[in-house]
């Protein structure tokens, strides 16, 4: 007789799957059923079609009873782990002063580094770990982390393992990257290409040793680095088969975008101010937009990114939450979502896209995750929703009602 170890029957599917029915919205089947057998989804499709054997030998039935069904939720750009917070510089912005000010005088990423840094890992894990279970309670099945808080081979090798141990510890699949090039360390004040050096020639080949590592970003900008700083640090990252992710154009035009595409980046990311010559490298290129509507938003930015040059040139666009102390507080996937609508005129299908399949290219992951595909890994969410425009239009809620990660049942 078939089995499987999970049936999930009287669903409404939205596979996210454009191979398989791109005419229709959000890739749907209704009336649908989707059968697990470990971590991989076996069949999927019609209740119609759904075999006899194959029901009755399921070791496990749940039924959605009309529900909708989607791709596990994967939020491909946070900053989860750090240490304190910034409410007071938030309160700064508010009474006028803006986040380069802050930054300049060394505030911004430079507090939560030094708080960061005295911070044991004990403490990093600890406040990491609640926010990874907030965003798993949400529908979020596969997240990256970036250092960059470190800025020192010590802080920074610290995170990444901090990062490792929470997709131990969690029932979630989680990818690191090395940020190292995030901001200038206070030591190296003065000495810009002694940082970059200590980044390409330290904290890379020691990263590298302890496997610490999934991909390698850099902060493209003015109160940052350069093009050609970060140039050289992606040189080293690929060098040891690192993927390249951009901080790209989000406070003016740098370049950012450009530079993704002449290193060949999976990703840039921001891009407000990405220019029409950057986006059609990027599509040249195949690199992938990463909009973090989030950090619009807290930053009270007024240049919302290139979105119809990205539409008219085919870029792919991921949303992610960017999680973060300084720019983007935000711990709720839905709400980045909701942000990529209204703040940046995607569609709820867009922005559901953008937090499934588009994000798992990013990570390297298309085709596995972020669709229902049968032999795809079985990371699935069940909603308690009539549609899944919902997903992008309730603010504060969560609809969530279970989730399946790799083929086994998660409760938060």
């Amino acid at each position: 007789m078939v089995s499987c170890d999970l049936l999930i029957e009287n669903a409404m599917l939205a596979t996210m799957d454009e191979s398989e029915r791109s005419a229709l919205p959000y890739g749907e089947i209704a009336d649908g059923a989707a059968a697990i057998s470990g971590d991989r989804i076996e069949w999927i499709g019609a209740m119609s079609e759904l075999s006899s054997g194959l029901r009755e030998g399921a070791a496990n039935i749940l039924d959605a009873k009309g529900r909708w069904v989607t791709p596990g939720l994967i939020d491909c750009h946070t900053h989860l782990v750090f240490a304190g917070n910034r409410a007071r510089e938030f309160e700064m912005r508010l009474q006028g002063t803006s986040y380069e000010e802050i930054a300049r005088g060394g505030g911004g990423i430079a507090s939560t580094v030094t708080a960061t840094r005295t911070a044991t890992d004990e403490e990093l894990f600890s406040g990491a770990s609640k926010r990874l279970g907030t965003l798993g309670s949400f529908g979020v099945t596969t997240v990256e982390v970036k250092s960059g808080y470190g800025l020192d081979v010590e802080t920074e090798l610290r995170m990444l393992r901090v990062a490792r141990g929470l997709g131990v510890e969690h029932p979630m699949t989680v990818r690191t990257t090395f940020l190292g090039a995030h901001a200038l360390a206070p030591e190296y004040a003065g000495d810009r290409s002694g940082y970059i050096d200590l980044v390409c020639e330290t904290m890379i080949p020691k990263l590298i040793d302890e496997g610490l590592a999934d991909g390698i970003d850099a902060f493209c900008e003015g109160i940052a680095f350069t093009p050609e700083e970060c140039e050289r640090v992606f040189a080293v990252g690929t060098q040891h088969g690192l993927p390249i992710r951009v901080h790209a154009d989000q406070l003016s035009d740098s370049g950012g975008a450009a530079l993704a595409a002449r290193v060949g980046a999976v990703s840039a990311d921001h891009l407000e101010y990405a220019s029409e010559d950057g986006i059609q490298a990027m599509a040249n290129s195949g690199t992938s937009a990463v909009l973090l509507p989030g950090a619009f938003y807290f930053l009270g930015e007024e240049q919302v990114p290139p979105v119809d040059a990205l539409r008219l040139h085919g870029v792919p666009i991921a949303i992610a939450t960017d999680l973060n102390p300084g720019s983007s507080p935000i711990n709720s996937p839905l709400t980045a979502m909701n942000m990529a609508c209204v703040l940046f005129g995607l569609s709820p299908e867009e922005a559901l896209c953008g937090m499934t399949r588009s994000a798992a290219k990013v990570l390297g992951m298309s085709g596995d995750r972020g669709v229902l595909r049968a032999g795809s890994c079985a990371d699935l969410v069940v909603w308690d929703i009539d549609h899944p425009s919902e997903l992008s239009y309730w603010i504060g809620g969560n609809p969530c009602d279970a989730v399946v990660q790799a083929g086994t049942l998660r409760s938060y």
